[in-house]
């Protein structure tokens, strides 16, 4: 076993090998693209195992469960089954599993529930019916949103409704009523037994800040932490890591501030930028040498980034040979960006002998990848859209599962509501909200509620009152079972006794085959999960699977199948991070579009789109293309767009043009670099039009000819105006910038939005 370990440490680099042997005291690991990062934080936990740490003293935390699981599997593999033992997971899955241990001290069940994205968007959506307010004022998204951001912030919702500032914010805003919808909702959280996703570490930092006795049991068990992508952590995050590390102050973060690109979900980049501030003893090791890309991509990419002011140096290099240029293409049109994209691969595939999953299209917004699907549709290439409806948010997979959670926890609001009439049992939406009512003015949940039906004077049918008897007698059943049977067991028998089997199998359309197949897929999963050797005498239980099915991150949800087809993959920037590709195309460099006109409102927002950019760069293996249009259709009008400032900080020497004619499939290449201002020289020639080309051709032509809009009424617009957008309805404008047709309007919308706008393409009617 001796030399095992000394054959994996010479597998290093000589600063690789530095990281892994840094057992004691604070460490960060700034880790470039490409450099193997994976493998240092991997092989450290393996030696420390190997050096006689016992595995239960190590906490290991990552941002996905599968990450998790290909570590745990790869220190099995160097250094036997003892790697088992560790703490390792994500986040949410290690704390929650935490959390478990120690519930009764903060009041919860140790069966709490754990509420997805749909479950709290679905409790706030009756939160605001119940109080009578707009559903479009109080879009459920945005108030979770919101909510989100104040847990992570570690901000409670009474501290919220006791803050000046926040009060006067929301009356500014016109959501006056947030403050109540936020306690109501962590009431009712409660009531039903329930956490969302920030709860699990909102509430793990109360455990820790209000129980010195648990924070010194952790502090001791934990004597050695890593953090993987430490960048992307929050503040809540870190607070739980400063509370752990302070006693024997052995954590190591491993990072790239230049791949900090989550600021919209509360990452903190100042977590890593002043990780040596906070531990002043720190030792630094930085992983230079990129092993995925070529010399052109990463002289390319290092050039972009270092546009950025605030970072952490290093320079990163690869052995790689030179490689291929990066190819800049201009289209007309998005549609004929779309075109170009689709003609690229059909050339690469022929030229290269590619194959389809060699390829990825990123693009900055989800609505970019209308016009490329429907090129790639009219060449035969096949696509996926990666990171799209998940298996477990399929209707009839979160019926199912619906009904596993209140086996686990009756009190489950959100599950209740689903399933209480599906299939129909003759309880009812009037019947339901009349429980509602009840819970509420005895503050007590829905369920206590319906165990003791007969008890309240709801004016319900005898018919009803049994039927509501009945399901309570059922669900006990399974709550009775849950803990002598396995996941597989308990699935098969709540599938039958609910009716939902016979209700599926009645649907022989190819949706309805379709929907079981589904279902057969997730019996598969309860049965290799009812297979798991565990320790000796543990029942691989329902609640075990769902604890599971609860903590997977949206990366596990949607990489999971990455690898089963082969075909093109088509992702937003943010999704491909953690990939990579032989071929990447970056679609839609213009300005306003990436970097987002969303987003450069300040020095920082503008360097998290450029660290977006060069994330997308450096997804890249063999050949980077971009591309833009300079017409895009947005919110219904065609916008003349400039390149993006990006590419023209990417060195001369490293672009060359390509332009593309669809005469026999041939394609000219220009190898002088663009003129970034100007239109391309090469115009994209289009084969004869059908019927249908022609339609579009001709509705083309007539956006064009009203370009820019007649917006002449908004030359007047003036601070303090009240206007109206058919899309975002009435806000107040709060600057201009520049004179009229070329001026900006910030406008903050009822909804809460802010939206920056351009007059002269705005949609905007003065209402005051």
């Amino acid at each position: 076993m001796e030399s095992r370990i000394d054959n994996f440490l010479d597998e290093l680099n000589e600063e690789q090998r530095k990281a892994v042997e840094a057992t004691e005291g604070p460490v960060m690991i700034i880790a470039g693209a490409g450099s193997g990062k994976t493998r240092v934080l991997t092989y450290r936990i393996a030696y420390l195992l190997k050096q006689g740490v016992d595995p239960f003293r190590v906490l290991s935390l990552t941002f996905t469960n599968k990450a998790a699981a290909e570590m745990k599997e790869r220190i099995i593999e160097l250094i036997g089954g003892d790697a088992r033992n560790l703490w390792m997971g994500t986040f949410h899955s290690v704390f929650a599993r935490l959390l478990r241990k120690e519930a009764e001290k903060i009041g919860y069940p140790q069966n709490f529930t754990i509420y997805d994205t749909d479950d709290s968007k679905g409790l706030i959506k009756s939160i605001t019916k119940e109080l009578g307010l707009n559903d479009s004022t109080y879009k459920a998204s945005t108030i979770l949103g919101r909510i989100s951001s104040m847990k992570n912030m570690l901000i409670s919702a009474e501290a919220y409704v006791n803050d000046a500032q926040y009060m006067s914010d929301d009356r500014a805003a016109r959501r006056e009523h947030f403050a109540h919808i936020f306690l109501t909702y962590n009431k009712r959280l409660f009531k039903a037994g329930a956490m969302d996703f920030d709860d699990l570490l909102f509430q793990t930092n109360m455990l820790l800040r209000d129980h010195p006795e648990v924070l010194l049991k952790y502090q001791d068990m934990f004597r050695y932490i890593l953090v993987d992508e430490y960048q992307d952590t929050n503040f809540s995050q870190y607070m739980i890591l400063r509370q752990l590390a302070a006693r024997h102050q052995n954590i190591a973060v491993v990072g790239d501030d230049a791949q900090s690109i989550y600021a919209f979900r509360g990452a903190n980049i100042q977590n890593i930028l002043n990780f040596q501030k906070h531990y002043p003893d720190t030792q630094v090791f930085k992983l230079e040498q990129n092993y995925r890309s070529t010399k052109t991509l990463v002289h390319a990419a290092n050039l972009v980034i270092s546009k950025n002011r605030d970072q952490l140096q290093k320079t990163v290099w690869t052995s790689n040979g030179e490689g291929e240029k990066i190819q800049l293409m201009r289209a007309e049109r998005d549609t004929d960006e779309g075109r170009v994209i689709a003609q690229s691969i059909f050339n690469f595939k022929a030229t290269k002998q590619a194959a389809n999953s060699e390829f990825a299209i990123l693009y900055r917004t989800n609505a970019q990848s209308r016009s490329i699907e429907e090129a790639l549709i009219k060449l035969n290439i096949p696509y996926r859209i990666y990171g799209g409806l998940s298996f477990y948010q399929r209707k009839e997979i979160k019926d199912l599962l619906a009904y596993f959670r209140l086996a686990i926890n009756q009190h489950d609001e959100e599950a209740l509501r689903r399933v209480i009439n599906y299939p129909k049992r003759e309880i009812g939406d009037t019947t339901f909200d009349k429980m509602i009512v009840a819970a509420a003015d005895n503050d007590i949940s829905i369920w206590m509620v319906m165990d003791n039906i007969k008890d309240f004077n709801l004016g319900l049918s005898p018919r009803v009152t049994e039927r509501i008897a009945e399901f309570v007698n059922m669900i006990k059943s399974f709550a009775a079972m849950a803990s002598t049977s396995t996941a597989y067991q308990m699935g098969e028998y709540i599938y039958a006794t609910t009716g939902l089997k016979r209700e599926l199998e009645q649907d022989r359309t190819p949706e309805g085959v379709n929907r079981i197949e589904n279902i057969l897929g997730l019996f598969n999963g309860l049965k290799d999960f009812s297979e798991k050797p565990l320790d000796e005498g543990v029942i691989p239980s329902l609640s075990m699977f769902m604890e599971d099915v609860a903590l997977l991150t949206n990366e596990d949800r949607t990489k999971e199948d990455k690898s089963k087809s082969d075909k093109v993959l088509l992702m937003t920037i943010h999704a491909a991070k953690g990939l990579e590709f032989n071929y990447v195309y970056i679609a839609g460099m213009e300005e306003n579009l990436f970097p987002s006109q969303m987003v450069l409102n300040s020095r920082e927002e503008l360097e998290e789109e450029r660290r977006l950019f060069y994330v997308a760069v450096t997804r890249a293996k063999k050949q980077l293309i971009l591309s833009n249009a300079i017409y895009r259709f947005r919110y219904g009008s065609p916008q003349s767009n400039e390149p993006s400032r990006f590419l023209e900080e990417i060195p001369a020497e490293c672009l060359t043009n390509v332009s593309f004619r669809e005469e026999a499939s041939e394609h000219v290449y220009s190898r002088t670099p663009s003129a970034f201002r100007k239109p391309a020289q090469t115009a994209i020639k289009s084969p004869p039009p059908t019927i249908v080309g022609k339609k579009l051709m001709s509705m083309n032509k007539a956006a064009q000819t009203s370009l820019p809009m007649d917006n002449s009424h908004l030359s007047g617009l003036k601070v303090g105006n009240r206007v109206e957008h058919e899309r975002f309805g009435q806000g107040e404008v709060l600057t201009i910038e520049g004179s009229y047709p070329n001026s900006k309007a910030t406008v903050m919308f009822g909804n809460g939005d802010k939206k920056q706008l351009l007059l002269k393409f705005a949609k905007l009617k003065i209402v005051g």
